[in-house]
C-alpha cells in the first residue's frame, strides 16, 4: 500500500515528494476534460433538445442519467479488466468507446437513439476514469494526493465549465455539436502517447485478488439493479406506463435479491466479499454517492433557472454559471491541506455539508445569484469528494484488491451522480421544484450524518 503523509507533507522515511505526481497528474486530467464536459455542457443545452425532439422536459434527464448509469456499470468492469491489462490499454478502449457514442448522439434522430449513444459514451467514460484513477492511486504518497487534486480540479472544472462551452456550442452549432463534444477525446489520447510507459507500469497485470473468470450473473444483477432504480425515479416524468412501472420494480427487487444471493455464493465474484465488506468501504461509497447526486441534481435544473429568471438563452445561463465552475479549482488546491490537518471522515463531513447548503440555496431562493451560489457550493463538494474519496479504495482494502475496489467505489458515487437528475425530474412533475430539491438534500443530508457517526480513526487516517 502508498505509504501514509504525516502532516508536513514529507513521506514517512523522510523523502520529499517528487515531481510526477504533477507531471502525470496534468496528463491525465487532459484526458478526463472531455468526460467531465459531456456532463456540464448537455445540462445547458436539455431546454433545446427537448423543443427539437418535442419531448417533455423531465424526460431529457435520461441525457445525463443514462450516461452516469452506464459509466457507473463500466467502472467495476474495468476495474477487473486492470487485473489483466495495463491502464494504457484500458484508456484506449474506453477513449473509443466515448467517442463512438458521442457521435451517435450527436446525429441521432430522436431521443431514444440520443439515449443510446449516451449510454455507450458513458461505458467508455467510465472505463476511462478507472484507467485515470488507477494510474494516479499507484503512485506513492504525497505523488498520489497531488495527482488525484489536479485531476479532481481539471473534472469539476470541466464539469462546470462544461455549461459556457454547451451554452455556446448551442448558440452557435447547436444541441446536436454538444452531444459530440467527447469525440475531442481522441486527439487528447494521441496528445497523452508521450506518457505511454509510465502509464504502461503503473498499475495492471495480474494483481488484483479477485481476477479471474468475469462473473457474468454477479455483472448483470448490479446492471439490472442500478438500471431499474433509475428507471423508477424517472418512471413519472417520462410517462411509463403502470404495469412497465410493476416489471422494472419487480426486475429491480429480484435483483437486489439475487446480487445478495450471488455475494454470499461466490464470494470471490463480481462483487466480492472480502471488498464491500472491507472497514470504511460502504460508508465511503455511500458518502461519495450521495454527494455527487446533490451535484448532478443541482447541475441538470441550474441552466433552466437560470433562463426562466433572466429570459436569456443557453449562452446566458452557461456564462452566468462559470463562477461556479471557477470554485473547483480552489477545492483542488485546498484539499491537500486540508487532509494534512483532519481525518478523511471530517473533510467529507465538510463537503457533504456544503453540498447540503446548496441544494438548500437553490431550493429555497428565486434569481440567479443564489442559483450561482448553490451551484458552487455543490461544486466545491464535488471535487473535493473526489480529490478526498475517489483515493480511499487503495487504502481500504487490501492491495491486491485495489483495481476491483476502485471499479466498485467509482460505481456508487457514479451510480449517486445518475439518481441525482433523475430524482429531481420524477419529483418535478409531482411536487414543486424546491420540494423536489429540498428532497434531494436528504441524500447528501445522509452523507452528513454518514461522515459524522464514523469514529475518526476508522478507516481514513490523516494523510
Amino acid at each position: 500500500m502508498p505509504q501514509p503523509i504525516p502532516p508536513g507533507g514529507a513521506l514517512s522515511d523522510g523523502s520529499e515528494p517528487t515531481s510526477d505526481g504533477r507531471r502525470l497528474g496534468l496528463t491525465l486530467g487532459m484526458l478526463v476534460l472531455p468526460m467531465y464536459v459531456a456532463l456540464g455542457a448537455p445540462s445547458v443545452a436539455l431546454p433545446a433538445i427537448g423543443r427539437a425532439l418535442t419531448v417533455p422536459f423531465g424526460a431529457t434527464a435520461w441525457i445525463l442519467a443514462a450516461w452516469s448509469l452506464t459509466s457507473a456499470l463500466a467502472m467495476p468492469v474495468a476495474g477487473r479488466l486492470l487485473a489483466r491489462w495495463n491502464p494504457f490499454q484500458v484508456l484506449v478502449a474506453g477513449v473509443v468507446a466515448l467517442a463512438a457514442g458521442s457521435a451517435l448522439a450527436g446525429i441521432a434522430p430522436n431521443l431514444p437513439v440520443v439515449i443510446a449513444g449516451r449510454l455507450i459514451g458513458g461505458a467508455g467514460a467510465g472505463a476511462t476514469v478507472i484507467a485515470v484513477f488507477a494510474a494516479a492511486t499507484a503512485l506513492p504518497g504525497r505523488d498520489r494526493i497531488r495527482a488525484l487534486g489536479i485531476i479532481a480540479a481539471a473534472g469539476a472544472t470541466a464539469s462546470g465549465c462544461g455549461t459556457l462551452l454547451g451554452g455556446a456550442v448551442t448558440a452557435w452549432l447547436g444541441w446536436r455539436a454538444v452531444l459530440a463534444i467527447p469525440v475531442l477525446a481522441l486527439p487528447l489520447l494521441l496528445a497523452a502517447l508521450p506518457s505511454r510507459r509510465a502509464l504502461t507500469q503503473l498499475g495492471g497485470g495480474e494483481r488484483d485478488g479477485s481476477a479471474g473468470r468475469l462473473d457474468i450473473v454477479g455483472a448483470a444483477v448490479l446492471s439490472v439493479l442500478a438500471g431499474s432504480l433509475i428507471t423508477l425515479l424517472q418512471a413519472h416524468s417520462v410517462g411509463l406506463p403502470t404495469p412497465v412501472t410493476l416489471v422494472v420494480a419487480a426486475a429491480g427487487v429480484l435483483a437486489a435479491g439475487g446480487l445478495w444471493w450471488r455475494v454470499r455464493r461466490t464470494p470471490d465474484g463480481f462483487v466480492p466479499r472480502r471488498v464491500i465488506t472491507a472497514r470504511g468501504f460502504p460508508a465511503a461509497g455511500l458518502i461519495g454517492g450521495t454527494i455527487f447526486a446533490g451535484y448532478y441534481g443541482v447541475l441538470f435544473l441550474a441552466p433552466s433557472l437560470i433562463e426562466q429568471a433572466t429570459g436569456g438563452g443557453a449562452l446566458e445561463a452557461g456564462v452566468l454559471l462559470v463562477p461556479a465552475a471557477a470554485c473547483s479549482v480552489l477545492t483542488g488546491r485546498l484539499v491537500g491541506a486540508l487532509t494534512d490537518r483532519f481525518t478523511g471522515w471530517q473533510v467529507a463531513a465538510g463537503l457533504a455539508a456544503l453540498t447540503v447548503a446548496g441544494v438548500l440555496v437553490v431550493a429555497a431562493f428565486d434569481g440567479p445569484i443564489p442559483v450561482i451560489a448553490g451551484t458552487a457550493l455543490t461544486v466545491c463538494g464535488f471535487a473535493g469528494a473526489q480529490a478526498v474519496l475517489v483515493g480511499l479504495a487503495a487504502e481500504l482494502v487490501a492491495t491486491g484488491d485495489r483495481d476491483t475496489a476502485q471499479g466498485l467505489f467509482n460505481f456508487m458515487t457514479a451510480l449517486g451522480g445518475g439518481i441525482g437528475p433523475a430524482a429531481v425530474a420524477g419529483l418535478s412533475g409531482v411536487v414543486p421544484v424546491p420540494m423536489a430539491l429540498a428532497v434531494l438534500a436528504a441524500l447528501p443530508l445522509a452523507g452528513l450524518v454518514l461522515s459524522l457517526t464514523r469514529r475518526p480513526g476508522a478507516g481514513i487516517s490523516n494523510r
